[in-house]
């Protein structure tokens, strides 16, 4: 073959990336038209832009139970069409994925609809109400073999995989220690109206379940699997008003009438993990100038790793080995160098979003789909977070320490 031939053929091989041999693009039914809701959508569409999807994917339909809102966000958020019945959507032949955005309490019947169907689902947490409702959402899933990823955004930041990375790697030697925490104040104010978020028939739980979740599934991700808790469960704020309109939580009109809180406010546990590690999880919605504060900080036999999400782009570590006379946490930026970091920005300190974050999520649900790499944390992870948050609740409940079932495995 001459030369020049073989240089276009080389040049072709290059531009054709994997992704574009796809036998089939797969419709996307989003279920909730909130703010997740929202942040989905864009990560769908900047997916494709930013990593080049592992499959072709198509915005088809958006549910919502009432027509305007779902009219509306078709139009915005770019899908083909609107519903209002998720359960006729999820019966489609043309869907194949399912994303639930929802409130806590619906979870569990669109993902087993779905899953039954043969969908595959990306589901926002918590996974489900109870234990019994995600273990029964996990078993559908199981039984008809579809992908399954649980929304805990926050794992897949670049700085929190570096930590990974380095812990994995044994650049902190052996864990002795974790502290994890989660501090917002939107719920500091009384005078904040009540929402579907305060309340346990929809929600399940309070602040343990809508953001220590998150927190629980970071230090499962960078520790190991917990043994046992004992905690301290508190509800500060007793009473609400009601809202005034359709707008509610910190953002809604407040009315005269007030209605119950009976979820949490606050969550403090120790941990055992079954490693041997010991550590610490504070949450709150009730922390005054903590807007949204995820962080955690593991000490190590060989040095310590730091990370808050309201420096996401930053992670600080300090190792034994390090000169004496430079010793002490130094700060590494996210940039080309981290995981998925050469897909984002080029230079190091250009700076990473939330909505960066959640489209690797969807990369590597999509990556899941096309059989490239296990989908994680999926509903059986989802199954252990449950778990260890029941029993975060029930030594609130006992003051003793609880014991956590553990995961069985295949």
């Amino acid at each position: 073959m001459p030369e020049a031939s073989r240089n276009r053929l080389s040049a072709s091989r290059v531009r054709q990336p994997y992704w574009r041999k796809t036998v089939k693009k797969l419709n996307v039914a989003l279920v909730g038209t909130g703010f997740m809701g929202k942040a989905h959508s864009i990560a769908t569409a900047v997916v494709p832009i930013l990593f080049g999807s592992p499959v072709e994917i198509e915005r088809k339909v958006v549910v919502d139970i009432e027509d305007e809102l779902a009219r509306n966000a078709a139009a915005q958020y770019g899908f083909a069409e609107h519903a209002t019945d998720w359960r006729e959507v999820v019966s489609r032949p043309d869907i194949d994925i399912v994303d639930i955005c929802t409130p806590n309490d619906t979870h569990a019947a669109i993902a087993i609809a779905a899953a039954k169907a043969g969908k595959h689902v990306m589901c926002e947490k918590p996974m489900a109400m109870t234990v019994a409702d995600a273990e029964a959402m996990h078993a559908a899933a199981k039984e008809t073999g579809v992908v399954t990823m649980i929304s805990y955004n926050y794992r897949h930041t670049p700085a929190l995989q570096m930590a990974k990375r380095l812990i994995d790697e044994g650049r902190i030697g052996e864990i002795l220690t974790f502290r994890g925490y989660y501090l917002q104040d939107w719920g500091a104010d009384p005078s904040t109206p009540l929402s579907w978020r305060f309340n346990k028939e929809k929600a399940g739980s309070g602040t343990l379940g809508d953001i220590g979740t998150h927190v629980i599934d970071a230090a499962r991700l960078l520790v190991g699997e917990f043994e046992s808790v004992n905690s301290i469960v508190k509800t500060f704020i007793a009473e609400r008003p009601l809202p005034a309109g359709r707008f509610f939580g910190p953002a809604g009109q407040a009315s005269s009438e007030k209605g119950k809180v009976d979820v949490d406010d606050m969550a403090m546990t120790m941990i055992k993990f079954s490693n041997g590690v010991c550590g610490t999880i504070e949450v709150t919605r009730n922390a005054w100038g903590h807007h949204n504060q995820l962080g955690f900080e593991i000490h190590g036999t060989r040095g310590s790793i730091a990370f808050d999400y309201q420096r996401l782009n930053e992670l600080r570590v300090a190792f034994a080995d390090d000169p004496s006379d430079a010793f002490g946490f130094r700060t590494i930026y996210s940039g080309p160098h981290q995981p998925f970091g050469d897909k984002l920005w080029p230079v190091a300190g250009m700076g990473q979003g939330y909505i960066d974050i959640k489209s690797i999520e969807w990369y590597n649900f999509l990556q899941a789909i096309a059989g490239n790499q296990p989908a994680a944390p999926n509903f059986e992870d989802g199954v252990q977070i449950e778990r260890i948050a029941d029993a975060i609740l029930a030594s609130g409940q006992s003051g003793v320490w609880e014991h956590v079932q553990q995961p069985a495995r295949g």
